[in-house]
């Protein structure tokens, strides 16, 4: 399949690529399908639709920048994503990009936690109040790839 994205790139994607939000996301709740596009030589992606070609977010690893950022997945999201093991997890936070690009911030309240083994994903809205929806990048710690 031919995926036209926000950013005016055409590239080819297959069945295996495509993330499923059962519930879609917060906001566009009929969005159920998007990839996740690493945005190469950075610590970025996009997770963009599959079928609407406007809606994309720029996206994180949150362990990457935000070294004590921690959560407990409840038992019911991980019987509905179908996680057996931690391994089968990755977590993104959608970013909101700012000028200059250290102004921007991450989603920490609300990350989006996918099933890589079964293509499922769903953005989680933590109920306590240790993390934010805005937090800054300049303000973490960025700890590069072995976070």
């Amino acid at each position: 399949m031919i995926l036209h994205t926000k950013f005016e790139e055409t590239i080819e994607i297959t069945d295996e690529d495509i993330l499923h939000f059962e519930q879609g996301l917060p906001g566009f709740k009929d969005e159920k399908q998007f990839v996740l596009l690493p945005m190469e030589g950075t610590p970025f992606s996009t997770l963009q639709s599959v079928f609407t070609k406007e809606l994309a977010f720029f996206t994180i690893n949150p362990f990457l920048f935000f070294k004590d950022y921690d959560f407990e997945l409840v038992e019911s999201v991980q019987k509905q994503l179908k996680i057996k093991e931690e391994s089968d997890v990755l977590v993104q936070v959608i970013l909101t990009i700012q000028e200059p690009l250290e102004k921007s911030t991450g989603n920490l309240q609300a990350p989006i936690v996918i099933n890589v083994k079964e293509n499922l994903a769903k953005q989680v809205v933590l109920t306590d109040n240790k993390y934010r929806t805005r937090h800054e990048l300049l303000e973490s710690s960025f700890v590069g790839q072995e976070g």
